[in-house]
């Protein structure tokens, strides 16, 4: 998710619960996700034209023949994949959307028909009609994208019905009119026939096309994530078995709780194998529709459709879903960060402080941090210069600190670090370092050096029997009594209670 900061754009990344600014504008990865890592694979990258127009070549050729090998009804194709994964293809890499690669399309589909049929002139005005539905749908895909158009929107979903809509009519018209000299039916029946087809098609593969990748992470499996889709299975076997008009819908209930469960990238998967299973069944009476009357074409095309306006559902559904969970994880990131200092807030570090996990015999050192004076900053520079000491001084501990332990703003100009150690001398010196650096290192404003310092309070325990949100309310206690001997001694110093309310400050150090 993005987090906008003075018309500035960061986001998070996590790593050992630390956040770091990533200047890119990625995602934000899950934090505490035990997973194992996949290296990527592209199949397509932008500035290698060979590698891409032979990609293309090659998933032209291997849909096409796919799409031949159903030709079960009659000459034409009962499913005809191609063109919904080109066209998604297409949709999905602006930087592909050139005429050569569309031309490398054309000839795979021309070559492959010149060597299996003997269409002739034929396949020309067909295979034309299979790039009319390539380009119309990826370049109103595209049209959105510049648009600036949300992918989680619902309404995202219903746009692309709408534009295998048109996409389908206009192919199916070209269509027509080239294969009826290859087909016993006459045109309007062709028109409904590659219509119907192009439509049912398209609706299943392009969102599959469009959210379809290799994950970059496996999480932990569990059975019962399997229960969704072992009740898609079952449901289609019921459609087998009970037959009539209705079966087709008999899978929907169990999509849309796929839909609810599950990313919208396997949501649309699952949807378009459940639909291509569908029609294929229907065309082989395996899902007898007709009951009594042998599957006629109406029924075929009546049948398509729809399956193609129940596949619509539940990827609206999963879009919805994902649009709350992203609108969840930015309400998330809202109580957890501080927007200003992008480290934890109060309520986030103890959040934090839940998921940590250590021995009972660790030590553990909080440490009180308060910028010396920061009203005076405030005062004299104003509060745009306040936010950048705020920032700058949250950066440098969390540079200093690390992975080793936690950074939170608790408010105002104060901030708590949370850091296992070993003994009480580990925590003081780790303190003095983020005490020394923020006095060397000054704050730049309108070309002008700002210098500051900051007084640092410790408080050291360990966890014992308690829980670690028990163990750091008690060492705040201690932390912030320090902290108020570190200000009354002078500031810019470090103080820590030692057995027998001894106290290190910085000339014990020097």
């Amino acid at each position: 998710m993005t987090i906008f900061e003075n018309n500035s754009c960061y986001s998070l990344k996590y790593y050992n619960h630390s956040p770091e600014i990533i200047a890119n504008g990625n995602y934000m990865d899950r934090y505490l996700m035990h997973a194992l890592h996949i290296p990527t694979f592209r199949l397509f990258q932008e500035g290698h034209p060979l590698r891409n127009a032979s990609a293309i070549f090659a998933l032209t050729t291997l849909f096409y023949f796919i799409g031949a090998e159903l030709r079960l009804v009659h000459e034409l194709s009962l499913f005809w994949p191609l063109n919904g994964v080109i066209a998604g293809v297409f949709a999905r890499y602006v930087w592909l959307n050139k005429l050569h690669y569309y031309a490398v399309s054309y000839v795979a589909m021309l070559g492959y028909d010149a060597i299996t049929t003997e269409w002739g002139w034929v396949s020309v005005v067909i295979n034309l009609s299979n790039m009319v539905f390539i380009v119309i749908v990826a370049q109103l895909v595209i049209r959105d994208k510049r648009l600036g158009k949300n992918k989680y929107e619902p309404i995202s979903a219903l746009r692309l019905f709408n534009y295998c809509l048109i996409a389908a009519l206009l192919c199916a018209i070209l269509g027509a009119v080239g294969s009826v000299g290859i087909d016993r039916l006459s045109f309007w029946p062709l028109v409904a026939d590659w219509f119907s087809e192009q439509f049912s098609t398209g609706v299943l593969i392009v969102p599959c096309m469009l959210t379809l990748g290799i994950p970059g992470a496996v999480k932990r499996f569990r059975p019962e994530q399997l229960m969704p889709v072992a009740a898609l299975i079952i449901s289609v076997l019921a459609s087998v078995i009970i037959g009539g008009a209705g079966s087709l819908a008999f899978p929907l209930p169990a999509l849309i709780w796929c839909a609810v469960r599950y990313t919208p990238q396997v949501t649309c998967l699952l949807t378009f194998i459940t639909g291509a299973v569908e029609i294929v069944l229907v065309a082989n009476s395996i899902i007898n529709i007709a009951v009594a009357s042998p599957l006629s074409a109406p029924q075929m095309f009546s049948a398509r459709l729809g399956i193609a306006t129940m596949a619509i559902c539940p990827i609206m559904v999963s879009v919805s879903v994902a649009a709350i969970n992203s609108l969840m994880k930015q309400v998330s990131l809202r109580a957890d960060f501080d927007f200003l200092t992008q480290v934890y807030s109060r309520s986030g570090l103890y959040e934090a402080l839940k998921r940590q996990e250590y021995p009972r015999s660790q030590h553990i050192t909080v440490m009180l941090l308060d910028i010396d004076f920061f009203k005076s900053i405030n005062d004299n520079f104003g509060h745009e210069c306040g936010d950048l000491v705020l920032s700058v001084f949250a950066q440098r501990i969390q540079r200093i600190v690390g992975d080793r332990g936690l950074v939170a703003r608790m408010g105002g100009e104060e901030f708590v670090v949370v850091v296992p150690s070993t003994h009480p001398e580990e925590g003081m010196l780790l303190a003095e370092n983020i005490r020394k650096a923020v006095a060397q290192q000054p704050f730049i404003w309108n070309q002008q050096n700002i210098y500051s310092t900051v007084s640092i309070g410790l408080g050291n325990g360990s966890i014992g029997a308690h829980s670690l949100t028990d163990v750091f309310n008690k060492l705040m206690v201690e932390a912030d009594e320090c902290l108020y001997r570190s200000k009354k001694e002078g500031r810019n110093r470090t103080s820590a209670r030692h057995t027998g309310s001894a106290v290190f400050t910085e000339s014990d150090l020097a």
